[in-house]
């Protein structure tokens, strides 16, 4: 806003202005040595001497520190700041922040990390004068001659913003440069501290002019006419005025020297590139005035100079708007992007000792989110992926070339994948979706989706042997049954499967009772599944939910069903999933280097066991064709010791097929965003033939990945349990039923356990669930009518199986 004066307030103001001018004139702006400079002691006795004054009033005034009195803690704030030499503090004032890189696992480059900000630095005589004394005269205008800090300003800063007021003011141009390249905006008395010493020991060593120099070069000024994020005065006069910053006018350099403290505000385009609304223009239209009144109150320019540029409607010279320049980014870029500054905004918090409760503070985490992504995108990091630049673009090429093999003709089926390192948990490679261009859902990281039977290893079958309830040659029921509701469990009654079935075959043809009574036994036993997918990073809403061994109850993503897999697979051992191995800023310091963080979910017995089970569902082809159509593609590759799952979810919304060898685990889900049924037989055949395709297209980039050469096998810690076939458990007299003191034998087997005892004596009620009719039932198939009461039962055969060989999709989860 502008201001009218009387005769004599213009007397008295021209008498400041030619004080002013005179004392300017004294100062001589040559570099200083170091000689004319403070020594550390001194530079610290006026620090503490400064923020002795700010604590004093505060603590005077209650407001914050309460009984935090005294100059002990003022040191202890600045005790341990090295203050750095006076060659790495200038390099550090003079580095304009480079475009971070993202590469592959080979080093060769992904993308350069985009930031619409841009900056050209331009040397001290291309600058016009009138900008540097602008910014003075508005910001500093005790620069010329304090030595870096004002400790009253500081004081007004802080009290103000305790107050609530504006906090404006505080720091000297010199403190903002450190702020801006040194040290960052963390909202910290320590972080200020640091400030302080910084600034005073940079004024030691470089010129008044160096110092406006340097900062008129990285400051932020606004957007330009492309609605880019602008710094430096270079880019703010050619994107606002269309000229260099050495041709500023008078008015021009008003305008721009009054961006800096609020540049969103000010600036006078949107990220659009457009022209503000006549209203929000008026924040920078009056900003610009003020300036113009401070280099007239500061003697830079006369009273009638001033009349007139005031009078003057700068936003004539506005350039017209021209098209926003965009960078369009592919799946891969947005997850190594995220995970990285994860990464980075970890980095900042420890860097800076930001206590759990600072942590919890919102103002203090936004701050510390807007460094991460500030640091990110313009700190010349170098970001290296753990992905594999032949297997992803062979990922790419793949569902290209095949994404047409999943399609059912019910609408466009989405897939996500992902291929894992299962002994570290690294992400090789994935695919986001069919095309990027026209998704930009990642169905590989971001969609959470029914995992169906793809499941019931992982919370059913796994800690059940895991914690003794049952081995590999174990019997289930697969008798009808009901939920407790009364809704009917899924049963194909014309698959004449009602019998006490082995695990393998319940595994194999994924029927869903037997895992239903499985998870029932655990609760049953008073045990839990929590502690097993807790650690493994499940989100699961009710334990208590029956159908959750079917799929309820549970939405993982992709990546993460893939980490369960790779658990169940590495010895039981969880490595949490990552895809950004090392960060490096621009000087190669290692700021981030990932640390294997392994946790034991499984026991190593269990996992080698389940793994010897999971050979079933892929090579008897009974859920997937997978194995036959990978076998006519590449019989090499089908030699790999293949293991894995299907998964289908209640009318056929998701198909999933979990793969794996004992190097890598690939999986893959199936489905519409939407959420609305595909075909039946999509998992069974469509998803399967997509697989085969993928995993000879990652085979053809790399041949070691899959580890051919390598074979799953029981760990020692293993307990063999020779079993009868028909009962899964060991050979022994009974009673039970109809029977008293029987002794059962016939064909045996090895039984598989986890835990040392082993497998039981058997039993009447031998298997995982059912009722009392179907044990009777049961018993009549084992035996036959050759039984009777109080005789020891013959021999007996191998019991009936199915005949059926239906697949998981006609298993529908309930």
């Amino acid at each position: 806003m502008t201001k009218e004066f009387s005769d004599k307030e213009r007397e008295a103001l021209q008498r400041r202005i030619e004080a002013k001018k005179a004392k300017r004139n004294e100062k001589n702006n040559k570099k200083k040595s170091p000689s004319d400079g403070k020594t550390i002691l001194e530079t610290i006795f006026m620090v503490v001497r400064g923020l002795a004054i700010v604590f004093a009033t505060i603590v005077s005034l209650g407001i914050i520190f309460g009984a935090a009195t005294g100059t002990g803690y003022l040191v202890s704030l600045i005790s341990d700041v090295k203050v750095p030499s006076s060659k790495v503090l200038t390099e550090k004032i003079n580095t304009i922040h480079e475009a971070s890189v993202m590469t592959y696992s080979n080093g060769q480059p992904i993308s350069d990390i985009s930031s619409d900000l841009i900056r050209t630095k331009v040397a001290s005589d291309q600058i016009a004068k009138t900008v540097k004394d602008a910014l003075i005269a508005t910001e500093d205008e005790n620069f010329e001659h304090h030595n870096g800090v004002v400790p009253k300003a500081f004081l007004r800063a802080i009290l103000g913003e305790t107050m609530g007021g504006s906090s404006s003011g505080g720091s000297t141009l010199t403190q903002q440069l450190i702020k801006q390249q040194v040290l960052g905006d963390s909202p910290t008395f320590k972080r200020k501290a640091t400030e302080m010493v910084y600034a005073l020991e940079l004024e030691k060593h470089a010129t008044k002019d160096q110092i406006l120099t340097d900062y008129l070069n990285v400051s932020p000024f606004g957007r330009n006419n492309k609605g880019q994020n602008i710094a430096g005065v270079e880019e703010a006069a050619r994107g606002i005025f269309g000229k260099a910053a050495k041709d500023l006018t008078i008015p021009e350099a008003a305008f721009i020297a009054g961006l800096p403290q609020s540049p969103i505000v000010y600036t006078p385009y949107g990220a659009d590139g457009q022209l503000k609304s006549k209203e929000n223009m008026q924040y920078g239209l009056a900003r610009q005035k003020d300036v113009l009144f401070n280099l007239y109150r500061n003697g830079y320019i006369s009273q009638k100079e001033y009349d007139a540029y005031k009078a003057y409607d700068i936003s004539t010279e506005f350039i017209a708007p021209a098209t926003p320049e965009t960078t369009s980014h592919g799946y891969l870029y947005h997850v190594v992007y995220n995970e990285a500054f994860d990464k980075i905004y970890d980095y900042l918090i420890k860097t800076d000792k930001v206590s759990e409760a600072d942590q919890g503070n919102d103002v203090i985490k936004e701050t510390y989110q807007k460094m991460a992504e500030q640091k990110l995108q313009q700190g010349g990091y170098t970001i290296t992926a753990t992905i594999d630049q032949g297997i992803y673009q062979a990922m790419q090429s793949a569902v290209a070339n095949y994404g047409y093999l999943l399609q059912d003709g019910t609408g466009e089926n989405q897939t996500g994948n992902v291929l894992m390192d299962n002994k570290t948990g690294a992400v090789l490679g994935f695919v986001g979706g069919l095309d990027y261009n026209a998704n930009q859902n990642n169905h590989a990281f971001d969609t959470h989706r029914d995992p169906g039977s793809s499941i019931k290893p992982i919370v059913a079958y796994g800690p059940a042997i895991d914690m003794g309830l049952m081995g590999s040659a174990s019997r289930l029921s697969n008798y009808p049954t009901k939920f407790s509701s009364g809704e009917p469990i899924m049963h194909d009654t014309s698959a004449g499967t009602q019998e006490m079935m082995t695990l393998q075959d319940a595994l194999d043809t994924s029927w869903n009772i037997p895992a239903y009574w499985t998870y029932q036994t655990i609760l049953k036993d008073g045990l839990s599944v929590k502690p097993y997918m807790t650690k493994m990073g499940y989100k699961v809403s009710d334990y208590s939910i029956e159908s959750l061994p079917l799929g309820g109850g549970l939405d993982p993503t992709v990546v993460q069903h893939t980490n369960g897999y790779q658990a169940l697979l590495n010895g039981g051992q969880y490595e949490p999933y990552y895809v950004v191995d090392s960060i490096k800023d621009s000087n190669g310091k290692e700021v981030y280097k990932h640390q294997s963080q392994p946790v034991q979910v499984y026991s190593k017995a269990t996992s080698s066991i389940m793994a010897e089970l999971l050979k079933g569902p892929i090579k008897s082809q009974k859920t997937t064709t997978f194995y036959g159509q990978l076998s006519g593609l590449n019989p090499t590759l089908a030699g790999a010791d293949w293991v894995g799952k299907t998964g289908t979810s209640n009318d056929f919304k998701d198909v999933w097929l979990m793969v794996a060898t004992p190097s890598v685990t690939l999986s893959s889900w199936a489905g519409h965003d939407n959420n609305t049924p595909m075909a039946a037989m999509t998992g069974y055949t469509n998803n399967s033939q997509y697989m085969a395709q993928l995993a000879n297209s990652i085979y053809q980039a790399n041949p070691a990945v899959f580890g051919i050469e390598q074979r799953f096998a029981l760990d020692p810690s293993v307990t063999k349990s020779t079993v009868l076939v028909s009962t899964g458990e060991k050979p022994g007299a009974f009673t039970g039923g109809n029977y008293t003191n029987f002794t059962l034998s016939g064909p045996t087997t090895t039984s598989y356990w986890a835990k040392s005892e082993g497998a039981p004596t058997t039993q009447y009620k031998f298997a995982i669930g059912g009722s009392d009719s179907d044990y009777a039932n049961a018993w009549t198939q084992i035996l036959g009518n050759k039984a009777n009461n109080n005789t020891t039962p013959p021999t007996s055969s191998n019991p009936p199986t199915s005949s059926s060989s239906s697949d998981d999709a006609n298993k529908k989860k309930q």
